[in-house]
């Protein structure tokens, strides 16, 4: 399979910002480590992160036809993005929708995702874990659509 690994906003500062929510892990770290996962089971991860809306509505565009699934962070974005919310729907690749924190531990605000009904699922709290529990799931996914 081939994965797009999409995060939105302020997630370039992994390890550095609020590492009591978000850990002390780099984004950089994260990158490698799903690149690992995805090699590890025949498969390819590619991240791309902005704190720009648009230029992740472009991702999701032009991942239609060229990726076989999204694990997506949108960050803040989750929380009020009806464009990405479009995006996601307008293409024929799945996502999953995915954060590092336990959301509904946190602020109400963070409580409601505008982004998940346009995806296959919903994982929070489990850190970078979250990552290869999406693409997990897509693999297993894969997997059972070649069987006999």
């Amino acid at each position: 399979m081939k994965f797009l690994i999409l995060n939105g906003p302020n997630l370039n500062l992994l390890g550095r910002r609020e590492p009591g929510i978000y850990g002390d892990d780099s984004y950089e770290s994260l990158c490698r480590r799903l690149s690992a996962f995805a090699a590890a089971h025949g498969s390819t991860a590619e991240c791309f992160q902005s704190n720009h809306e648009g230029a992740l509505i472009d991702a999701i565009h032009a991942a239609d036809g060229v990726y076989d699934a999204i694990v997506f962070n949108p960050g803040a974005f989750t929380h009020y993005s009806y464009a990405l919310l479009d995006a996601l729907k307008a293409v024929d690749v799945p996502c999953i929708e995915v954060h590092l924190s336990n959301v509904h531990q946190r602020e109400e605000f963070r409580h409601k995702s505008v982004t998940a009904p346009a995806c296959v699922g919903q994982i929070c709290g489990l850190g970078f874990y979250g990552y290869e529990a999406a693409m997990g799931y897509f693999l297993t996914r894969a997997g059972q659509k070649e069987a006999p």
